[in-house]
Protein backbone atom coordinates (compact mmCIF):
# COMPACT_ATOMS: atom_id res chain seq x y z
CA UNK A 1 0.00 0.00 0.00
CA UNK A 2 1.64 3.47 -1.27
CA UNK A 3 1.45 5.57 1.47
CA UNK A 4 1.49 8.75 -1.21
CA UNK A 5 -1.43 7.46 -2.50
CA UNK A 6 -3.97 5.24 -0.95
CA UNK A 7 -7.27 7.14 0.33
CA UNK A 8 -7.22 5.27 3.96
CA UNK A 9 -3.59 6.76 4.24
CA UNK A 10 -4.23 9.97 3.48
CA UNK A 11 -7.11 10.09 5.88
CA UNK A 12 -4.95 9.39 8.70
CA UNK A 13 -2.73 11.83 8.03
CA UNK A 14 -5.51 14.52 7.77
CA UNK A 15 -6.65 13.27 11.01
CA UNK A 16 -3.10 13.77 12.75
CA UNK A 17 -3.48 17.35 11.91
CA UNK A 18 -6.23 17.74 13.95
CA UNK A 19 -5.24 14.94 16.60
CA UNK A 20 -1.87 15.17 17.56
CA UNK A 21 0.56 12.66 19.29
CA UNK A 22 -2.21 10.72 18.98
CA UNK A 23 -0.86 8.34 16.21
CA UNK A 24 -1.72 4.75 17.83
CA UNK A 25 -5.21 6.29 18.57
CA UNK A 26 -6.06 7.37 14.83
CA UNK A 27 -4.50 3.97 13.46
CA UNK A 28 -6.85 2.04 15.64
CA UNK A 29 -9.82 3.99 15.22
CA UNK A 30 -9.28 3.81 11.49
CA UNK A 31 -8.79 0.09 11.83
CA UNK A 32 -12.33 -0.18 13.49
CA UNK A 33 -13.77 2.22 10.75
CA UNK A 34 -12.41 -0.58 7.88
CA UNK A 35 -13.43 -3.62 9.85
CA UNK A 36 -16.84 -2.02 10.18
CA UNK A 37 -17.06 -2.13 13.71
CA UNK A 38 -18.02 0.62 16.87
CA UNK A 39 -15.31 2.71 18.87
CA UNK A 40 -15.48 3.24 22.46
CA UNK A 41 -13.36 5.81 23.96
CA UNK A 42 -12.87 5.92 27.87
CA UNK A 43 -11.66 8.78 28.88
CA UNK A 44 -11.68 12.01 31.07
CA UNK A 45 -12.96 15.03 29.54
CA UNK A 46 -10.77 17.39 27.88
CA UNK A 47 -8.57 14.54 25.96
CA UNK A 48 -9.44 15.45 22.21
CA UNK A 49 -12.15 12.48 22.12
CA UNK A 50 -14.62 14.81 20.20
CA UNK A 51 -12.13 16.28 17.94
CA UNK A 52 -10.78 12.72 17.09
CA UNK A 53 -14.33 12.00 15.61
CA UNK A 54 -14.64 14.81 13.95
CA UNK A 55 -11.83 15.26 12.37
CA UNK A 56 -12.48 11.42 10.93
CA UNK A 57 -15.73 12.62 9.48
CA UNK A 58 -14.08 15.11 7.75
CA UNK A 59 -11.56 13.17 6.09
CA UNK A 60 -13.52 10.53 5.04
CA UNK A 61 -16.21 13.31 3.79
CA UNK A 62 -19.03 11.75 6.21
CA UNK A 63 -22.42 12.95 7.44
CA UNK A 64 -22.18 13.49 11.01
CA UNK A 65 -24.04 13.91 13.86
CA UNK A 66 -23.48 14.55 17.78
CA UNK A 67 -25.56 13.71 20.78
CA UNK A 68 -24.88 15.26 24.20
CA UNK A 69 -25.88 12.04 26.50
CA UNK A 70 -27.43 13.37 29.63
CA UNK A 71 -29.84 12.04 32.30
CA UNK A 72 -32.94 13.79 30.22
CA UNK A 73 -32.38 11.99 26.59
CA UNK A 74 -34.71 10.08 25.44
CA UNK A 75 -34.52 6.66 23.30
CA UNK A 76 -36.88 8.95 20.76
CA UNK A 77 -34.21 12.08 20.59
CA UNK A 78 -31.75 8.84 19.34
CA UNK A 79 -34.18 6.96 17.03
CA UNK A 80 -36.37 9.74 16.03
CA UNK A 81 -40.17 9.97 16.31
CA UNK A 82 -43.48 10.62 14.65
CA UNK A 83 -44.76 14.61 14.65
CA UNK A 84 -48.05 14.88 13.69
CA UNK A 85 -48.77 17.60 10.98
CA UNK A 86 -51.93 19.41 10.44
CA UNK A 87 -51.70 20.37 7.32
CA UNK A 88 -51.29 17.03 5.63
CA UNK A 89 -53.48 15.35 8.11
CA UNK A 90 -51.05 12.35 9.40
CA UNK A 91 -47.82 11.42 11.06
CA UNK A 92 -44.13 12.37 9.76
CA UNK A 93 -41.01 10.70 10.60
CA UNK A 94 -38.05 13.07 12.51
CA UNK A 95 -35.14 11.67 11.92
CA UNK A 96 -33.39 10.98 15.31
CA UNK A 97 -29.82 11.35 15.64
CA UNK A 98 -28.54 7.98 14.49
CA UNK A 99 -29.69 8.76 10.58
CA UNK A 100 -25.69 10.10 9.79
CA UNK A 101 -22.52 8.41 8.62
CA UNK A 102 -20.52 8.83 12.09
CA UNK A 103 -22.68 9.86 15.20
CA UNK A 104 -20.30 11.07 18.00
CA UNK A 105 -22.24 9.21 21.34
CA UNK A 106 -20.73 11.65 24.02
CA UNK A 107 -20.69 10.44 27.82
CA UNK A 108 -23.01 7.24 26.44
CA UNK A 109 -22.95 6.32 30.58
CA UNK A 110 -24.50 9.44 31.68
CA UNK A 111 -28.00 8.60 30.21
CA UNK A 112 -30.28 6.45 31.31
CA UNK A 113 -30.25 2.60 30.62
CA UNK A 114 -33.37 2.94 28.58
CA UNK A 115 -31.84 5.70 26.21
CA UNK A 116 -28.06 3.13 26.04
CA UNK A 117 -30.85 -0.03 25.05
CA UNK A 118 -31.88 2.22 21.99
CA UNK A 119 -28.83 3.68 21.03
CA UNK A 120 -26.74 -0.04 21.04
CA UNK A 121 -29.83 -1.61 19.38
CA UNK A 122 -29.48 0.23 16.42
CA UNK A 123 -25.64 0.17 16.08
CA UNK A 124 -26.56 -4.11 16.04
CA UNK A 125 -29.38 -4.44 13.63
CA UNK A 126 -28.24 -0.80 11.21
CA UNK A 127 -31.89 0.25 11.67
CA UNK A 128 -35.08 2.07 13.21
CA UNK A 129 -38.40 0.71 14.04
CA UNK A 130 -40.54 3.68 14.76
CA UNK A 131 -44.55 3.34 14.74
CA UNK A 132 -43.87 0.08 13.45
CA UNK A 133 -41.86 1.34 10.38
CA UNK A 134 -38.43 0.01 9.82
CA UNK A 135 -35.78 2.52 7.93
CA UNK A 136 -32.46 1.30 7.09
CA UNK A 137 -29.72 3.71 8.28
CA UNK A 138 -27.12 5.53 6.14
CA UNK A 139 -24.39 3.53 5.24
CA UNK A 140 -21.28 3.51 5.97
CA UNK A 141 -22.50 3.95 9.61
CA UNK A 142 -20.08 4.00 12.66
CA UNK A 143 -20.72 4.90 16.44
CA UNK A 144 -17.63 6.78 18.20
CA UNK A 145 -18.99 6.66 21.89
CA UNK A 146 -17.31 8.35 25.00
CA UNK A 147 -17.80 7.26 28.47
CA UNK A 148 -16.20 8.73 31.55
CA UNK A 149 -14.33 6.36 33.74
CA UNK A 150 -16.18 4.35 35.51
CA UNK A 151 -16.81 5.99 39.49
CA UNK A 152 -17.48 9.41 37.63
CA UNK A 153 -20.17 11.50 39.31
CA UNK A 154 -23.70 10.50 37.78
CA UNK A 155 -22.73 7.58 35.62
CA UNK A 156 -24.80 4.49 34.79
CA UNK A 157 -22.34 1.87 33.67
CA UNK A 158 -22.77 -0.29 30.59
CA UNK A 159 -23.43 -3.88 31.03
CA UNK A 160 -21.07 -5.94 29.03
CA UNK A 161 -24.19 -7.53 26.39
CA UNK A 162 -23.88 -3.54 25.53
CA UNK A 163 -20.24 -3.64 25.80
CA UNK A 164 -20.27 -6.46 23.52
CA UNK A 165 -21.37 -4.37 20.89
CA UNK A 166 -18.17 -2.41 20.39
CA UNK A 167 -15.54 -3.73 18.32
CA UNK A 168 -12.86 -2.00 20.33
CA UNK A 169 -12.53 0.07 23.30
CA UNK A 170 -9.37 2.41 24.16
CA UNK A 171 -7.82 5.17 26.16
CA UNK A 172 -6.51 7.98 24.34
CA UNK A 173 -4.90 9.45 28.06
CA UNK A 174 -3.04 12.69 28.39
CA UNK A 175 -0.50 14.00 25.59
CA UNK A 176 2.80 14.25 26.32
CA UNK A 177 3.73 18.35 27.46
CA UNK A 178 5.18 18.95 23.91
CA UNK A 179 2.03 17.95 22.50
CA UNK A 180 0.12 19.42 24.36
CA UNK A 181 1.77 23.07 23.88
CA UNK A 182 1.13 22.53 19.94
CA UNK A 183 -2.21 21.69 20.58
CA UNK A 184 -2.33 24.92 23.07
CA UNK A 185 -0.57 26.98 20.46
CA UNK A 186 -2.30 25.48 17.40
CA UNK A 187 -6.15 26.36 19.30
CA UNK A 188 -4.91 29.85 19.88
CA UNK A 189 -4.55 30.42 16.23
CA UNK A 190 -6.38 28.64 14.05
CA UNK A 191 -9.08 25.96 14.89
CA UNK A 192 -7.26 22.65 14.00
CA UNK A 193 -10.17 20.88 12.22
CA UNK A 194 -10.38 23.28 10.12
CA UNK A 195 -7.06 22.28 8.60
CA UNK A 196 -8.38 18.76 7.81
CA UNK A 197 -9.19 18.20 4.17
CA UNK A 198 -11.64 15.65 2.62
CA UNK A 199 -9.81 13.04 0.90
CA UNK A 200 -12.70 10.02 0.30
CA UNK A 201 -16.08 9.21 0.55
CA UNK A 202 -18.88 6.93 2.36
CA UNK A 203 -18.82 5.02 -1.68
CA UNK A 204 -15.00 4.20 -1.10
CA UNK A 205 -14.90 3.50 2.30
CA UNK A 206 -17.52 0.95 1.63
CA UNK A 207 -15.48 -0.61 -1.50
CA UNK A 208 -12.60 -0.79 0.96
CA UNK A 209 -14.67 -2.73 3.78
CA UNK A 210 -15.74 -5.01 1.11
CA UNK A 211 -11.77 -5.48 0.07
CA UNK A 212 -10.89 -5.77 4.43
CA UNK A 213 -13.15 -8.88 4.23
CA UNK A 214 -11.70 -10.61 1.44
CA UNK A 215 -8.26 -10.17 3.71
CA UNK A 216 -7.23 -13.95 3.71
CA UNK A 217 -6.83 -15.91 7.33
CA UNK A 218 -4.89 -18.80 7.37
CA UNK A 219 -6.13 -21.71 9.45
CA UNK A 220 -3.59 -21.88 11.99
CA UNK A 221 -4.17 -17.87 12.23
CA UNK A 222 -8.06 -18.95 12.67
CA UNK A 223 -6.64 -21.30 15.64
CA UNK A 224 -4.40 -18.83 17.26
CA UNK A 225 -7.30 -16.37 17.71
CA UNK A 226 -9.69 -19.39 18.48
CA UNK A 227 -7.02 -20.23 21.65
CA UNK A 228 -6.63 -16.77 22.61
CA UNK A 229 -10.29 -16.48 23.38
CA UNK A 230 -10.35 -20.38 24.43
CA UNK A 231 -7.63 -18.59 27.42
CA UNK A 232 -9.89 -16.14 28.62
CA UNK A 233 -12.88 -18.08 29.21
CA UNK A 234 -10.52 -21.00 31.26
CA UNK A 235 -8.67 -18.47 33.10
CA UNK A 236 -8.77 -18.84 37.16
CA UNK A 237 -9.10 -15.06 37.29
CA UNK A 238 -11.62 -14.19 34.70
CA UNK A 239 -15.33 -15.02 35.28
CA UNK A 240 -16.37 -14.10 31.70
CA UNK A 241 -14.68 -14.79 28.65
CA UNK A 242 -15.14 -13.15 25.26
CA UNK A 243 -17.84 -14.12 23.51
CA UNK A 244 -18.81 -15.61 19.92
CA UNK A 245 -19.44 -11.96 19.02
CA UNK A 246 -15.58 -11.19 20.34
CA UNK A 247 -14.12 -13.89 18.53
CA UNK A 248 -15.48 -12.45 15.42
CA UNK A 249 -14.60 -8.72 16.03
CA UNK A 250 -11.08 -9.99 16.08
CA UNK A 251 -11.15 -11.50 13.34
CA UNK A 252 -11.97 -8.59 11.81
CA UNK A 253 -9.85 -6.22 13.70
CA UNK A 254 -6.81 -8.58 12.07
CA UNK A 255 -7.95 -8.00 8.56
CA UNK A 256 -7.96 -4.70 8.62
CA UNK A 257 -5.60 -4.19 10.19
CA UNK A 258 -3.51 -6.39 7.70
CA UNK A 259 -4.74 -4.41 5.24
CA UNK A 260 -3.67 -0.83 6.51
CA UNK A 261 -0.86 -2.26 6.51
CA UNK A 262 -0.58 -3.05 2.96
CA UNK A 263 -0.79 -7.11 3.03
CA UNK A 264 -3.98 -9.19 1.83
CA UNK A 265 -3.24 -11.78 4.71
CA UNK A 266 -3.27 -11.97 7.93
CA UNK A 267 0.32 -12.45 10.51
CA UNK A 268 -0.07 -13.12 13.97
CA UNK A 269 1.57 -10.38 14.69
CA UNK A 270 -2.08 -8.54 13.44
CA UNK A 271 -3.53 -10.20 16.65
CA UNK A 272 -1.20 -9.69 18.93
CA UNK A 273 -1.84 -5.87 18.16
CA UNK A 274 -5.25 -5.69 18.38
CA UNK A 275 -6.29 -8.42 21.15
CA UNK A 276 -6.06 -6.36 23.66
CA UNK A 277 -8.23 -3.50 22.48
CA UNK A 278 -11.20 -6.12 21.34
CA UNK A 279 -10.75 -8.59 24.14
CA UNK A 280 -10.33 -5.89 27.47
CA UNK A 281 -14.11 -4.35 27.61
CA UNK A 282 -15.36 -8.05 26.95
CA UNK A 283 -14.43 -10.16 30.00
CA UNK A 284 -15.28 -9.92 33.57
CA UNK A 285 -12.59 -10.45 36.37
CA UNK A 286 -13.42 -11.97 39.17
CA UNK A 287 -13.49 -11.36 42.85
CA UNK A 288 -10.34 -12.72 43.16
CA UNK A 289 -8.78 -10.45 40.93
CA UNK A 290 -10.51 -7.64 41.81
CA UNK A 291 -9.25 -7.94 45.64
CA UNK A 292 -5.58 -8.48 44.05
CA UNK A 293 -5.70 -5.36 41.71
CA UNK A 294 -5.45 -7.80 39.14
CA UNK A 295 -6.45 -5.44 35.51
CA UNK A 296 -7.89 -7.10 32.47
CA UNK A 297 -5.06 -5.62 30.44
CA UNK A 298 -2.34 -7.53 33.01
CA UNK A 299 -3.97 -10.83 32.58
CA UNK A 300 -4.81 -10.16 28.55
CA UNK A 301 -1.09 -9.84 28.16
CA UNK A 302 -0.23 -12.90 30.31
CA UNK A 303 -2.64 -14.85 28.05
CA UNK A 304 -0.48 -13.27 24.81
CA UNK A 305 2.51 -14.46 26.68
CA UNK A 306 1.62 -17.88 27.40
CA UNK A 307 -0.39 -18.59 23.83
CA UNK A 308 2.37 -20.13 21.18
CA UNK A 309 2.11 -18.23 17.96
CA UNK A 310 2.36 -20.15 14.81
CA UNK A 311 5.16 -19.47 12.51
CA UNK A 312 4.10 -17.16 9.75
CA UNK A 313 1.82 -18.05 6.70
CA UNK A 314 1.48 -16.57 3.37
CA UNK A 315 -1.57 -17.27 1.29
Amino acid sequence: MEQTEHPVLKAIQEVKKAVIGKDDCIVKVMTAILAGGHILIEDIPGVGKTTMALAFSRALNLEQNRIQFTPDVLPADVTGFSLYQKDINQFVYQPGAVMCNILLADEINRTSPKTQAALLEVMEEGRVTVDQVTRELPKPFVVIATQNPVGSAGTSMLPESQLDRFMICMSMGYPDIEYELEIVKGKISTDPLEMVTPVMDAAQLMAMQKQVSEVFIHDAVYRYIGKLVSATREHSLIELGISPRGTIALAKMVQALAYLRGRKYVLPEDVEDVFLDVAAHRIRMNAKARVNHVTAENVLKDILEGVQKPSVVKK
